[in-house]
């Protein structure tokens, strides 16, 4: 059988192509912890990509929230219920994922697969998935806001004793431009490609003949039909700007500077002085989104530091718990973390892609693929206090209620 190495699965596991990574990999790292929900990400990209015919259920870019909210609906737990109970095993603090991804759950012999002229050999039928309903694209607020759980600790400003009984997070999502791409794997017509010099997953639209096989193929559901045109669509990774050395539309408009862009190396050719290499393989902090599904995708997150670990761990994989505490320390102040810390404030701080990064005894300063200085911030933001009383202009400054 066809097999790759996914190491965020620790293991060999069985594809329809043999394995052939780009020159670089687009990569993102996102702070759950500092989402708020503005979906401000969500407009730039509707109105960058998205404002067309055919396009109105379309949100290349969305924000969920978790645990009830899914775009499209249930795409998650739809997903998970076809793969089943899954268990990961642990020795020496590497973890192997022992399950099925979802291109070895049906058992199918993918060398006597390969692709052949004749596109009515829809070998991506056999990888597991499904193709969302209408309906399923109607609701893309579903579950906002709604929270689930019994009380957990708290880790905030929130006094002890006084922990809300319950919790949600936000979850920003978009294509994760995988290294292993269900819907590259799954078209029968290789419409779909990963460009070499970047790693983006594209839709040729043109030779796309319908065959929405790259819809079900996806369990992240970033592949979507356009009933107007006729062809599926997808996130572009904003290529335009990425090719400038700017970072996507989403990211450039994050008002919670939450998301990080840049490249993201296999473990084995790390750079610690690569931004988002440094939050995935040195610090461990960011972590995939559904690793089991097998795709490889390279958006990764901070996981959310006041949600039980065990809905994490199903979503995240076996880290979460090193993970949140990492990022708890770094946010304490502990010195160890300072580097991670100072990484953290970089975060969202320049429209230009920060490709290298250092931190010094007053400050996180971001380079870019040039060298050149595309952004600074301060390791102690400034803090100025004001007189409550401002007798220049009679007025109260501060509340006094």
């Amino acid at each position: 059988m066809a097999e790759v190495y996914n190491w965020q699965i620790g293991r060999e596991m069985e594809y329809p192509y043999a394995e052939s990574r780009p020159e670089k990999q687009w990569g993102a790292v996102f702070d759950i912890n500092k989402c708020i929900a503005c979906q401000t990400c969500t407009l730039s990209c509707k109105t960058t990509w998205t404002h067309g015919e055919g396009q109105e259920h379309m949100f290349w870019n969305n924000v969920e929230t978790k645990p009830y909210g899914s775009h499209p609906l249930e795409w998650d737990k739809e997903i998970l219920d076809r793969l089943g109970v899954q268990e990961w095993t642990e020795e020496d603090g590497e973890y192997v994922y022992e399950g099925d991804t979802i291109f070895e759950a049906n058992d199918v012999d993918w060398e006597e697969m390969a692709p052949d002229d004749d596109p009515e050999n829809i070998h991506g039928q056999d990888i597991e998935g499904y193709r969302p309903d209408d309906e399923d694209w109607a609701h893309p607020n579903i579950g906002e806001d709604e929270p689930t759980g019994e009380a957990i600790e708290s880790d905030t400003h929130i006094p002890e004793g006084e922990e809300h009984p319950t919790w949600f997070f936000y979850l920003p999502r978009l294509c994760n431009h995988c290294s292993f791409a269900g819907c590259a794997g799954g078209c029968p017509i290789q419409a779909v490609y990963k460009r070499q010099e970047d790693g983006i997953v594209l839709i040729d639209e043109e030779s796309c003949q319908a065959f929405q096989e790259c819809v079900r193929a996806c369990p992240y559901g970033k592949s979507i039909f356009n009933p107007e045109k006729g062809n599926s669509q997808k996130c572009v990774g904003c290529y335009p700007k990425v090719e400038q050395g700017l970072v996507p539309q989403c990211f450039e408009n994050c008002l919670g500077k939450i998301r990080q862009h840049g490249w993201i190396n296999p473990p084995e050719e790390a750079d610690s002085s690569n931004p988002i290499d440094y939050l995935v393989h040195d610090a461990e902090v960011a972590l995939p989104l559904y690793p089991q599904l097998g795709l490889e995708p390279n958006v990764y997150y901070i996981p959310p530091i006041n949600v039980p670990d065990d809905y994490l761990v199903q979503m995240f994989g076996p880290r979460v718990t090193e993970a949140k505490e990492t990022y708890q320390a770094a946010r304490r102040g502990d010195e160890e973390y300072r580097k991670l810390r100072g990484l953290i404030h970089l975060m969202g701080s320049t429209e230009w892609r920060v490709e290298e990064f250092e931190v010094t005894d007053e400050e996180a300063i971001g380079y870019d693929g040039d060298g050149s200085t595309v952004a600074r911030v301060p390791m102690e933001e400034p803090q100025y206090e004001r007189d409550r009383f401002d007798e220049d202009n009679d007025a109260y400054r501060l509340d006094i209620a």
